[in-house]
């Protein structure tokens, strides 16, 4: 059904359609398994079907700020002249990731972004995946009822608009390179015409507002940039801006960093080994197999590396499962990441219980997996020729796991106190218990969560 709905998309969608695809909208408005859908189109991009796309984000106003086919030319600082702010990227906040179809397997006018429409330019390759917006008929609706006037000006020409200033908050926005101007637009109507004229360079100007009264405007555009441009002139009042406050769920890039497959095929790929790329939240739990060392001892190094070797298969499939992945594994350990605490202690639970049916089919041996998680920020970063994590999260984790000592799961205060994380536990009937711990490493003492 999923390869179906693909193939479907490629020989009879519109263009739009295959231009910045959504893998978790695309599941969700055709009933299919958001993890498996994901698994196809990095499947697909690698072999050249779909071309990927890291798209940074303003958090304002869902705007694209630039995109790029290599996540490595993410930089530090974004500023978003629409929404007159300065922002520093986090993967799991602002970097979104699409898929396009190739231009070998099928040619669509996005493939050529300066001859698409300005409608269509605005709604498929301006606004982002996070926002909620109409993708057809009524997305035209929805542009006439803002939209006073929107133009093309081809490279080093200017035109020249008429217009009737409305009594209203005024954005005259220009969304290729980026570049805004505010009108105020406040006291009694005029008669007489104004002039204004704007002038689009190189490297962005503005955001700057101008006072205006109600009345005749003419406007004079000159672009001096070498590509064409597509500014419109938008009415900024309260029901424009409840547009930009409606969100959806979107395929971030720290997401899909906890994808399975997607560390599997492209690995250092991602990220470049001197980029620091910031994550707002993610759920790091690691796990580590109590007794290994007797293992050894008691049943030889062939059976115990046979035992060692299934217990990770074991693991990894439940953490696949949950929508996460393998880091690495260090010795007996298995750090792995998940987009969700939810997601995180979910994995945990089913470990324990994948772990107890091991232990069922072996007869002999009692393996046993200590779990410590914990969620906060961190870092992606290249080491060791993988995508790994970096920060006080990803230490504090560790330390949690090496408090439990048996088949208890060790979760901080964030972890526990997530309500999709509670619904769960009570879905379970497990109540957690309290302690108090000084981690190695970390200053102050922290209240850790026992979940029987």
């Amino acid at each position: 059904m999923l390869v179906e709905a693909i193939e479907e998309v490629i020989e009879k969608g519109k263009d739009s359609d295959l231009c910045r695809i959504d893998p978790i909208q695309f599941a969700i408005a055709r009933g299919l398994n958001q993890e498996a859908t994901l698994d196809a189109f990095i499947r697909a991009s690698r072999l050249g079907i779909f071309e990927m796309s890291w798209n940074l984000l303003c958090p304002g106003c869902g705007g694209v700020l630039t995109a790029t086919t290599d996540l490595k030319e993410i930089q530090d600082n974004y500023n978003c002249s629409l929404c007159a702010v300065g922002y520093e990227p986090t993967l799991d906040e602002m970097v979104e990731v699409s898929f396009s179809i190739s231009p070998a397997i099928r040619r669509i006018a996005h493939h050529d972004p300066d001859s698409v429409p300005a409608l269509d330019y605005y709604r498929f390759l301006h606004f982002s995946n996070t926002m909620i917006l109409p993708r057809r008929d009524d997305y035209q609706e929805l542009w006439d009822e803002f939209t006073i006037e929107a133009e093309e000006v081809l490279p080093n020409e200017k035109i020249m608009m008429s217009i009737q200033l409305p009594p209203v908050f005024t954005i005259l926005f220009e969304p290729i390179s980026h570049q805004a101007l505010f009108l105020d637009v406040q006291g009694e109507p005029v008669k007489e015409r104004r002039d204004l004229t704007v002038v689009y360079g190189e490297g962005g100007t503005m955001t700057r507002t101008e006072v205006m009264a109600p009345g005749p405007l003419r406007l004079t555009l000159v672009n001096r940039t070498n590509r064409r441009i597509l500014p419109g002139l938008f009415r900024a009042g309260d029901e424009f801006h409840h547009q930009f406050k409606e969100r959806q769920e979107f395929l971030t890039a720290s997401r899909l960093f906890t994808n399975q497959t997607f560390r599997d095929l492209y690995r250092t790929e991602a990220v470049n080994v001197d980029q620091r790329l910031k994550i707002a939240s993610l759920t790091v739990l690691f796990t580590d197999l109590k007794g290994s060392t007797e293992l050894y001892e008691r049943v030889g190094d062939l059976a115990a590396y046979d035992l060692v070797r299934a217990h990770f298969r074991v693991l990894a499939d439940v953490v696949r499962g949950e929508s996460g992945a393998v880091v690495k594994t260090i010795g007996d350990a298995v750090m792995a990441t998940f987009p969700t605490a939810a997601m995180g202690v979910s994995a945990a639970l089913k470990m324990r219980s994948a772990m107890d049916r091991l232990n069922e089919s072996r007869k002999h041996e009692d393996l046993l997996v200590k779990i410590g998680m914990h969620e906060g920020p961190c870092l992606a970063v290249t080491s060791n020729d993988r995508l790994d994590y970096f920060g006080q999260t990803v230490n504090i984790a560790a330390r949690v796991q090496g408090l439990a000592t048996s088949r208890s799961i060790f979760v901080t205060e964030p972890v526990v106190t997530n309500a999709a994380v509670q619904g769960l536990l009570s879905a379970h009937s497990l109540l957690p218990t309290t302690h108090r711990a000084l981690l190695r490493g970390i200053a102050d003492e922290l209240t850790v969560y026992e979940i029987p």
